[in-house]
């Protein structure tokens, strides 16, 4: 007796889809993908509106507006990829500079300008360290949330600074404007050393043991440790290289307008996160890349400028700022809920 085998059944949706459709699903589908999308028709449409919006001086503008965010908005990624937030970067900025003018100005005409602009460079750097440490200290030692913690030092930095500068600017320094005025086409020298620094950040972030452990960290804290993560030691670590680059900026600004004051960066918070969240870092940590972060700079930075362009007053950046974050992160909590199912 012979048994015959029932030839399998495979519905229509278990059947392999073609190749070219999958690739196209892959690419089109890819959030990278829309952001660019995203930002190129962002930009054409202020350019069609109008037309000086594609001339190189407002390429240059774009590009310095850019610079500005980039740095911060990749110390954001940083801490919220690893399950954190940072609200003192902005203040950060402004304590830096503060600081870093205050220490040139004294410097000023006993050393060349390449020499004062280098110490300004080191003293923004350590301020910014220094805030990071507190911040680091608060959370791996004290114990407090990133949010209270970076709270309480967002209000100490701001608060300091004020009383540095006395409300008002400090220093003047001419030269290191018209320095920053200098490069190449559309980008400045300044602009270039942030490229560089924004490459290495992001190689160390995806690239290195440092990167993956910062993943590991936001995505299951507990695996974590026990896979022998020291996450104190890691965590403390993020913040402090956050307040780093906060403070970089803080020279970045100095170098722009040729002084330091206590509310450059007011607004910085708010736009590094939302850079982020356009971005599609995702804000439970453990997810996010540093691309993602560049175009969602690349985005509000068009936007900001690109709302000048067709007269719409200054005072609706920060509505709309607010109206991209809820978006960006509604879309996000829907793609994350969808993931789920």
């Amino acid at each position: 007796m012979t048994v015959q085998e029932s030839p399998e059944v495979t519905s229509p949706s278990a059947k392999a889809q073609p190749v070219p459709s999958r690739r196209f699903r892959a690419i089109f589908g890819n959030q990278l993908f829309i952001l660019l999308g995203v930002f190129l028709m962002l930009y054409f449409y202020f350019g069609y509106e109008n037309s000086r919006f594609f001339t190189t001086g407002e390429t240059q503008n774009l590009i310095v507006d850019f610079a500005g965010l980039v740095l911060l908005a990749i110390a954001e990624t940083y801490v919220i990829v690893s399950g954190g937030i940072d609200l003192s970067i902005g203040s950060t900025v402004a304590l830096s500079g503060v600081v870093g003018a205050s220490v040139m100005n004294h410097y000023q005409g006993h050393m060349s300008q390449t020499n004062l602009l280098l110490l300004g460079t080191l003293v923004c750097a350590l301020v910014g360290f220094g805030v990071g440490l507190i911040n680091a200290l608060l959370i791996t030692v004290v114990n407090l949330v990133p949010f209270v913690a970076t709270l309480v030092t967002l209000s100490a930095a701001v608060g300091y600074a004020l009383v540095m500068s006395g409300g008002g600017d400090v220093g003047d320094n001419q030269a290191a404007i018209i320095w920053s005025s200098h490069g190449w086409w559309a980008f400045t020298w300044l602009d270039l050393i942030v490229l560089g620094v924004m490459i290495v950040a992001a190689v160390w972030l995806h690239f290195t043991r440092f990167g993956r452990y910062t993943f590991a960290i936001g995505s299951n804290p507990f695996a974590a440790r026990a896979a022998g993560i020291n996450i104190k030691r890691h965590i403390g670590m993020i913040y402090v290289l956050s307040g780093v680059l906060s403070g970089l900026i803080g020279m970045y600004f100095f170098i722009r307008i040729g002084t330091g004051a206590p509310t450059t960066g007011a607004q910085s918070n708010l736009e590094a996160i939302a850079c982020v969240v356009i971005g599609g870092v995702a804000l439970t940590g453990g997810s996010g890349s540093i691309l993602g972060a560049l175009l969602g700079c690349a985005i509000l930075t068009v936007v900001a400028d690109g709302l000048i362009f067709i007269n719409v007053p200054p005072t609706w950046n920060q509505v709309v700022v607010g109206a991209i974050i809820a978006v960006a992160a509604g879309l996000q909590a829907l793609r994350n809920k969808g993931a789920r199912r």
